[in-house]
């Protein structure tokens, strides 16, 4: 099912400069009769099923081509949307359905977000691509810049942001119910404890690509069940960590409740286990860490600077930070607090928003505020029906800022300046050279690797 090696090369190259007009809100030109939007899913199995699940519950929307590089996964997508063409190279469905696909999703690993996305767009297609956006800062800003010149609807995969959870969290700290904001503590749980990269390789199941998996990423052994289907998170080459993971999920609140822009300065802090560990440090991710951003401050901080400290894995904020009054609370396994002049807010990781200390709760009238599909809010703005939501000139800097997380934990206990608009860590040259990454030879894009 995969293009000859240089059909695909000539094809990356004629797709960096292709600058197709966008057709909008007038569909495929394959079904111009057909109302519903054209969807393909790059991505059929893990969070692209759940993705193409929640899509293909909306009325408008159509699913007409299937690509994974797993054939073996592909089957239960198959099955659900048996109408659907299939595809191993998601660079053969944008050669075959160039003019049959309006839009697409892109739910694959963050190392390849950009080539596709960005292909997609040059393309004219609309794009919904799981966060966190991109794998690199420099991607992410090219993922903005790319959306922004194409006109392209677009929207980032962090979902929750869409709940009544989190949209109750941000109206209830934009009016004021904690007054004005000194400083957020965010966290998560998740952890991704690899010590190096295994020895030897294992045969290439028959249905797996691997060379397509590997994409735009340096070439390795494959190993059965330590990259793929999911543990690519826990390699720099792949995936971001705990940070990479769930920033963009959690960081999400402070960022729209709070608006904020690109970070000033940032520090990270990693146990001495990882960074003692040569192999562990050069191909991983820590067990544990903590990132402190500096922000400029916004009309909802009490200051002109405010600070955001990320912990995930083993850190976790310290437990005298929260205002419990009481010995038997315990600290979610994942969230944000927000400490303002008036008190404090807690947000669990998908959970409603709580005032400590929780006898404040008592008689609080809350926003009345509903949540909506975010994936039905994406195929809405595709038809010329309102916002996204989180599009990519909201969901790129936010990326931005959670990849320079990434960034700052190869560099433990430096403290690095950031020029968001050179896009440029000023005052680290190492640090600086991880804001961009090298492309392998033959999956260059214009303006990416």
């Amino acid at each position: 099912m995969s293009l000859p090696h240089a059909t695909r090369r000539s094809f990356l190259r004629t797709s960096s400069a292709l600058t197709l007009p966008l057709i909008l809100p007038r569909l495929s030109r394959a079904n111009p009769a057909n109302s519903r939007l054209q969807h393909a899913s790059i991505g059929a199995e893990g969070q692209g099923w759940s993705d193409l699940e929640n899509l293909a519950s909306h009325p408008g929307l159509e699913v007409v081509a299937l690509c994974d590089v797993d054939a073996s996964r592909m089957q239960r997508a198959k099955e659900r949307f048996p109408e659907a063409r299939c595809y191993q190279d998601w660079r053969e469905l944008f050669e075959k359905e160039g003019d049959r696909v309006d839009s697409l999703n892109v739910s694959i690993p963050d190392h390849m977000h950009a080539p596709v996305s960005v292909a997609a767009m040059r393309l004219g297609k609309r794009v919904y691509c799981e966060k966190p956006l991109t794998h690199t800062v420099s991607e992410a800003r090219v993922m903005r810049e790319t959306a922004e010149k194409h006109g392209v609807v677009t929207q980032m995969g962090n979902q929750i942001q869409s709940a009544i959870e989190y949209r109750m969290a941000v109206r209830m700290l934009q009016d004021g119910v904690i007054g004005r904001i000194r400083e957020i503590h965010a966290w998560s749980g998740a952890r991704f404890p690899y010590r190096g990269r295994p020895e030897g390789s294992d045969p290439v199941p028959d249905s797996f690509a691997w060379d397509l998996w590997l994409g735009v990423a340096p070439v390795r052994p494959y190993k059965d069940g330590v990259y793929h289907p999911f543990n690519w998170r826990g390699w720099q080459d792949f995936g971001g960590g705990g940070l990479g993971d769930f920033g963009c999920h959690i960081l999400d609140t402070p960022f729209k409740a709070l608006e904020l822009t690109a970070p000033l300065t940032l520090r990270a802090t990693a146990p001495d286990s990882w960074t003692s560990h040569e192999a562990a440090f050069r191909e991983n991710w820590p067990d544990g860490s903590l990132v402190e951003y500096e922000f400029p401050g916004t009309r909802y901080t009490a200051g002109d600077r405010i600070r955001v400290s990320w912990y995930d894995g083993e850190r976790t904020p310290p437990r005298e930070l929260f205002d419990f009054q009481d010995d038997s609370r315990e600290i979610p396994g994942g969230g944000s607090l927000f400490i303002g002049e008036g008190g404090q807010l807690l947000v669990p990781h998908v959970a409603g928003p709580q005032l400590l200390p929780y006898s404040r709760n008592r008689g609080l009238k809350r926003p009345d505020i509903d949540g909506f599909s975010h994936y039905h809010a994406f195929i809405d703005a595709c038809l010329g029906k309102g916002d996204s939501g989180s599009p990519f000139s909201y969901a790129g800097p936010l990326a931005e800022t959670t990849l320079l997380g990434t960034v700052a934990l190869r560099h433990p206990g430096h403290e690095l300046i950031w020029d968001a608009a050179a896009l440029r860590i000023t005052n680290h040259e190492e640090a600086n050279s991880l804001i961009r990454k090298p492309y392998r030879e033959g999956w260059n894009l214009e303006g990416l690797g």
